[in-house]
């Protein structure tokens, strides 16, 4: 390949890159709200960039659950219901539950200190309980640990899992009743469980179970109902 030919090549997977992170910061921020129409010409002129690497970034989109090309609609922000959240979760539950038990060995004390100083602000924020903020220290918590996960694909798996996830629980799950008193004991309980240098199986279990309880909480506010508003 000439010279020229790859200096074309990489401006067009900047291009596609820089429209990839800019739609993709505008959903994540919700200022493209669920269902919001993403028509490329209109991206086009808004952006200055042309067709081409829109659609790919659209396509990579797609590929991130955050876009959905709906019949007769076209490109638009993916929408969600409390069945798919569930679904989420429940594959979330599988992964966190190993990326927990195979970072627990990696973590000194003074780490395993951090995550529990987060924990300590989750418990003060339940007094003037703000859902986005308390999900938000939520993530941190979790990633306090899986940082320390050796398996960078694991990692890749879990932040675009999360990504998804926060995406959806602004368009339809910010808060199950009771859900957060339980869940900041049940941080407490894992991170007694790496401190203690227990079983990785237990610890496993227990993360897994941690996850899972929170689609069961979603699951029971919303019994028999497969498209909730929530």
């Amino acid at each position: 390949m000439s010279a020229k030919k790859q200096d074309q090549t990489k401006t067009k997977e900047s291009k596609a890159e820089f429209c990839y992170e800019l739609l993709r910061s505008r959903i994540l921020a919700g200022t493209y709200v669920p269902g919001y129409r993403l028509v490329i010409n209109q991206l086009a002129q808004e952006t200055g960039v042309s067709t081409i690497p829109l659609r790919e970034a659209l396509r990579r989109l797609q590929s991130d659950g955050l876009v959905e090309v709906v019949r007769n609609v076209g490109a638009r922000v993916a929408v969600f219901d409390a069945e798919q959240v569930e679904h989420t979760l429940q594959i979330l539950a599988r992964l966190e539950g190993y990326a927990t038990a195979i970072s627990a060995p990696h973590m000194a004390p003074a780490q395993i200190t951090r995550s529990r100083k987060i924990n300590d602000r989750m418990v003060e924020a339940l007094d003037e309980f703000d859902p986005t903020a308390f999900t938000a220290l939520n993530r941190e918590f979790h990633f306090s640990i899986y940082e320390h996960c050796p398996d960078a694909h694991l990692r890749a798996l879990l932040e675009a899992e999360w990504t998804r996830l926060d995406h959806m629980r602004r368009s339809t799950f910010t808060y199950v009743p009771g859900r957060a008193r339980r869940s900041v004991v049940e941080h407490g309980h894992i991170l007694d469980l790496i401190a203690k240098g227990a079983e990785p199986s237990e610890i496993e279990r227990i993360a897994c179970a941690h996850k899972n309880a929170t689609a069961d909480a979603l699951h029971s506010a919303h019994p028999g109902s497969p498209h909730p508003q929530i």
